[in-house]
């Protein structure tokens, strides 16, 4: 899960940088720092939110035909689910974060000359 997550941070990381113009026009036309990080943070969560139902149907289906190997748990066991869910959900907002933070901080001058 580790290694997914630094994936998922790294890709989103890359697509913030192509985006780059966009975001330094828009901080020249004084959009605030928390716009651009909402703009970057909602898809996202998004995405996470789809992998999450996905993810979930999935594994539920697979507790209900895998439940002969699993000891002390119960194959639908809602703690288990809702726990994996919660944590799930922070990192893909910590994902999320992380770009958005850094996209904030691009001086849109900077920006513009560079390209």
């Amino acid at each position: 899960m580790l290694i997914g997550c630094a994936n998922l941070s790294n890709l989103l990381l890359a697509r913030t940088a192509t985006r780059q113009n966009e975001i330094a026009i828009r901080m020249a036309l004084g959009a605030s720092a928390g716009d651009l990080q909402s703009r970057i943070i909602m898809p996202t969560l998004g995405l996470a939110l789809i992998g999450m139902l996905l993810g979930g149907a999935a594994s539920w289906a697979l507790a209900k035909t895998l439940s002969g190997l699993l000891f002390g748990i119960a194959p639908g066991d809602p703690v288990t689910f809702a726990g994996m869910l919660v944590i799930l959900t922070a990192v893909a907002a910590l994902a999320g974060y992380l770009p958005a933070r850094r996209a904030s901080r691009i001086d849109p001058m900077v920006a513009l000359r560079a390209n």
